[in-house]
Parts: C-alpha cells; sequence; structure tokens
C-alpha cells in the first residue's frame, strides 16, 4: 500500500525473523560470537536466551546460515513434545529412517547413534535447534542429556543449542537437571536494544528496504524507543503501523504524534500501560523537586522583602 509512495522495495518492519534485515547491535554480535564459541567446542549444549520479541530466532537463522557446509541441522520450532515424539522428530529432521509403528526409546536412539557415527565418520557435524525450549518437558531434557552422551573420545557427537524465554534460565536450576546444566559450555542472555541502537536499527531496516531518507522526525524516533523499550518485534510493529499512519494522512516524515497514535492502535495495552507508568512515576519524583523549588523561591523573596 504505502511502498511506492515511500519509494520502498519491499515492507522494512516485518516481523517475519528474515536474515537479511538482521541488524548486529554490539550486544547481538557478541550473542553470535558466544553460540559460535559454544558450538566450536567439544561439548553438549549451547543456550541462548532473551525476552520475547529480542531477536533470538532471527539470530538463530543467521548462526545457521554461516555453519560449514559439512554440517547437518535438525531443527525444531515446537518442543511441547514427549520423550518418543521428540525422537521421532530429530529423525524426521536429520532424515533418518525409522519404523514409525513400532518405534521405542531405544530403536529410535539407536538410529540416531548410528547416524551420528556415520555422519562423524565421513567428516561431518550434527546440530540440533530447539526454539522456544522453555516448554521442554524435565524428563524430555534429560533425554536429550542422554543423546549427548553418543561420543568419541574427543567430542560430542551431537551438539544441541537451547534457545527459549527467560523462563529456561529457571527450569535449567532444577536438582534434576543439573547434570545437563553443567554440560552448558556457552550461555548468552539477549537484553532489548538501548536507544541509541534502537534509532540505528531502524536506519538499518530502512535502508535495506531502499529509503537513504529521514523518514522519522529525531523526536519520533526517541518516541518509538520510550514505547517500545527496545524490543525488535515491537519496534517492527510499531514502526510499520507508523508508515501506515503517514502514508494515510499524506505526510512524508513521522513526528511523535503518529508514533503514538500508531502505539495506541499496533502495541498491546501492556506495553503502553507500562509506559503509562513509568511517566507517572516520572512526574511523582519531579513534584517534590518543583515544590521544594518553589518554596525556596517563595522564602528568599520574602526574605527580601
Amino acid at each position: 500500500m504505502y511502498l511506492s509512495y515511500f519509494g520502498l522495495s519491499e515492507k522494512p518492519f516485518s516481523i517475519a525473523p528474515n536474515p537479511q534485515y538482521l541488524f548486529l547491535s554490539e550486544r547481538h554480535k557478541e550473542a553470535l560470537a558466544h553460540l559460535t564459541y559454544g558450538l566450536g567446542e567439544a561439548g553438549g549444549f549451547v543456550l541462548l536466551t532473551g525476552e520475547v520479541g529480542t531477536g533470538k530466532t532471527t539470530l538463530i537463522r543467521s548462526l545457521q546460515e554461516q555453519l560449514p557446509e559439512n554440517t547437518q541441522v535438525a531443527m525444531i520450532h515446537n518442543p511441547a513434545l514427549s520423550q518418543l515424539e521428540l525422537l521421532a522428530s530429530i529423525c524426521d529432521e536429520l532424515i533418518i529412517n525409522y519404523d514409525e509403528v513400532n518405534a521405542t526409546l531405544k530403536t529410535l536412539t539407536d538410529a540416531i547413534k548410528k547416524h551420528l557415527e556415520a555422519n562423524h565418520e565421513s567428516g561431518g557435524h550434527t546440530i540440533l535447534l530447539i526454539d522456544e525450549a522453555q516448554l521442554l518437558a524435565p524428563d524430555v531434557l534429560e533425554q536429550l542429556r542422554l543423546l549427548t552422551n553418543i561420543e568419541t573420545n574427543h567430542k560430542k557427537l551431537l551438539q544441541i543449542v537451547l534457545v527459549g524465554q527467560p523462563e529456561l534460565q529457571e527450569l535449567l536450576k532444577r536438582n534434576e537437571l543439573r547434570q545437563l546444566a553443567q554440560r552448558i559450555t556457552a550461555r548468552y542472555h539477549l537484553l532489548p536494544l538501548t536507544e541509541g541502537q534502537t534509532i540505528a536499527y531502524i536506519k538499518h531496516r530502512l535502508h535495506v528496504a531502499g529509503c537513504e531518507r529521514a523518514m522519522f522526525s529525531a523526536d519520533a524516533l526517541k518516541t518509538v524507543y520510550a514505547v517500545t523499550k527496545g524490543i525488535p518485534r515491537l519496534v517492527n510493529l510499531l514502526c510499520e503501523r507508523c508508515l501506515m499512519g503517514a502514508f494515510s494522512k499524506q505526510v512524508m516524515v513521522i513526528d511523535s504524534e503518529i508514533v503514538m497514535r500508531s502505539a495506541e492502535e499496533a502495541l498491546p495495552p501492556s506495553v503502553l500501560q507500562s509506559e503509562v507508568q513509568n511517566e507517572t512515576k516520572t512526574s511523582k519524583l519531579l513534584i517534590p523537586f518543583i515544590f521544594v523549588t518553589v518554596l525556596g523561591a517563595g522564602v528568599g523573596l520574602s526574605f527580601i522583602f
């Protein structure tokens, strides 16, 4: 709708995890470095956590593109599975044949073991990526740990990347999962973007989509950060609605008014409520200061007169 109006080649703020639009802030670069380091080790698990919408899935997509060609990757997007279902899903991802009717934990584990050994002997590597890993049941996590027991004298034949929300960290603190926690060779918690990074993120996505001019005013960019707190998914939702709002008003530059109106239309009420609460807290902090200042001024005037 608005693409030709703004001279864009495609929508710059889609929430789809497109690696082409990946903005490598210092935090994202550090996270990617931790993941790469962890996968370069001989250990079994690598852990990436972060709040909803901070860009974990997009980061994993970027990581996949950087893996060596001899790497086989099994990707699990919905880990709310039983032990048997998870092993079957791994077999499906790695194209391992198995008897679906008579499959058991043992037969599936044996099939995976045979595949991992064959891949290793041919000079390959095998990685299992599990998104939304906070949904894994403790017994399923333990089954994953047992898979990392498949090893040579020098390395684990299966490396596992667990990606999830902060609840995953709490899950891994459980006593029955302490053996798994000790096998994590690298871990990183991805934080939201700073104000400067948020502004750079918006400009980056517009640039990738073909925009070379300032489409948001300086105040509008600061308002976007104030409302979204630097969470990329919320930034995308808000900026997408801002473009539609500017198009409907037939203006070429987005100001703070458009940002706030778009926020009311596009963002969850809880996000806006949080912003209102922060403004209220700031106002309450300023009231005593204003009172003291006025009082001080009054005393000064009384003294003079």
